[in-house]
């Protein structure tokens, strides 16, 4: 049940980056490009359509004491930014804004965007490996279980 929740999720998610055209690069970028006078608030958008969702989740979630489909809520691991979150931060903003590429936009255009996306794709998947290979499933910065 929790795979096909997560699948489900997924492709929703997916459908409405295509639909609000956040798979174009030259959108994203058009957004993050604030002093050339070509400035797009399209993403200011989306974002703000995916924050009222998920503000109406929290508030469900807090009066629920397990997940719908079992098992527990986790715990967070810290309790503020700390290093290794820093770093992946500034990490991914660099990468977005040179291509106007993350991973969600990117795996819901590999049909449309052409080869540069399937190069992000196939450079996100060989990252997520080298960390899982560099860190053998613990988070950096945190003590292994």
């Amino acid at each position: 049940m929790r795979l096909v929740i997560a699948l489900t999720a997924g492709a929703i998610f997916g459908v409405g980056l295509v639909i609000s055209d956040m798979i174009d690069p030259a959108r994203v970028l058009a957004f993050l490009d604030l002093g050339s006078g070509q400035w797009d608030p399209t993403l200011a958008f989306v974002m703000g359509g995916g924050m009222l969702p998920m503000l109406i989740a929290w508030r469900f979630t807090k009066r629920m004491k397990t997940p719908i489909t079992g098992g527990a809520f986790p715990s967070p691991v810290s309790t503020g930014p700390d290093r290794p979150l820093l770093a992946g931060a500034v990490l991914f903003g660099i990468g977005w804004g040179l291509v106007g590429l993350c991973p969600g936009p990117a795996f819901s255009a590999l049909l449309l965007g052409g080869w540069p996306v399937w190069v992000f794709v196939v450079a996100t998947l060989a990252g997520m490996a080298g960390h899982r290979f560099m860190f053998d499933g613990r988070e950096p910065g945190h003590a292994s279980p």
